[in-house]
């Protein structure tokens, strides 16, 4: 069996998505990229992780179009059930998770970038949703993650036009969180997860946890889930530890417990 994708384990994990030069989206990458993220969710020892694709020339491109008429009225159990539950299991990591787009990310690609809580770009890369040119439709989350991201109107023109738009216009609308030099997104997200790693980890996995209940929480119960939160992190010894170091003029030693 081809290896299409590869995990690199640590405090800051890496997963390549290894399908050059495109790393399109084909039924055995999705199927090893769900055994990854299962390493990756039962692993204590990570505090980040970081998703990007080999080669340079593309995050990812979507689906393999190859596939498409194979799919022909079984889309959904032939790949979309699948995708989405993997899709899930990597936005629903409790750690921070970013997105080095070095290169292009379309379609099921940008789909994929959207599960992460941070995306970093290059001034060369492209990220759209195109599926409306082949007749298809985004199906693994797309309709339903960007508007949150970016808000209705900007979803509609991203998908119904499906015109891939540039990086800083992308960081512009929110859709990227920073724009890089081209071959510089691996070094950023690498930047970036090791800063999330020095953070309490419990601490950030509450943050991480309220943020994404937040826009589907009414204010009442979200204030009241902040509540619970904050009272569980401050259980903990890392609070003591934080604390400390303030006053001691030191970096933090947190231990997650």
């Amino acid at each position: 069996m081809t290896e299409l994708v590869r995990l690199t384990r640590g405090a800051c994990a890496e997963i390549v998505l290894d399908n050059p030069p495109m790393n399109v989206v084909t039924a055995e990458l999705t199927a090893q990229l769900r055994a990854a993220l299962h390493a990756v969710a039962s692993d204590d020892e990570v505090r980040a992780v970081i998703v990007c694709g080999a080669g340079g020339r593309a995050f990812c491109a979507g689906s393999d179009i190859a596939e498409f008429e194979s799919l022909h009225g079984r889309a959904a159990e032939g790949k979309l059930l699948l995708e989405k539950l993997v899709y899930r299991q990597l936005a629903r990591l409790p750690v921070p998770t970013i997105a080095a787009i070095e290169g292009h990310a379309l379609g099921g690609g940008l789909e994929l970038a959207l599960c992460c809580d941070f995306r970093v770009a290059t001034r060369r890369s492209k990220l759209g949703m195109p599926e409306l040119k082949l007749g298809v439709t985004p199906g693994s989350g797309g309709t339903q993650r960007l508007p949150r991201i970016v808000g209705p109107a900007r979803a509609k023109e991203i998908i119904l036009l499906g015109e891939p738009m540039d990086a800083e216009t992308a960081l512009s609308i929110g859709l990227v969180t920073r724009v890089v030099d081209v071959g510089g997104a691996l070094d950023a997200a690498r930047a970036m997860a090791a800063t999330l790693a020095g953070r309490g980890p419990v601490a950030v996995r509450v943050a991480k946890k309220l943020l994404d209940a937040a826009t589907e929480t009414p204010l009442e119960e979200g204030l009241a889930l902040e509540t619970d939160g904050s009272e569980l992190v401050f259980g903990t010894d890392d609070v003591l530890e934080g604390a400390r170091a303030f006053l001691d003029k030191r970096a933090p030693r947190f231990t997650g417990r």
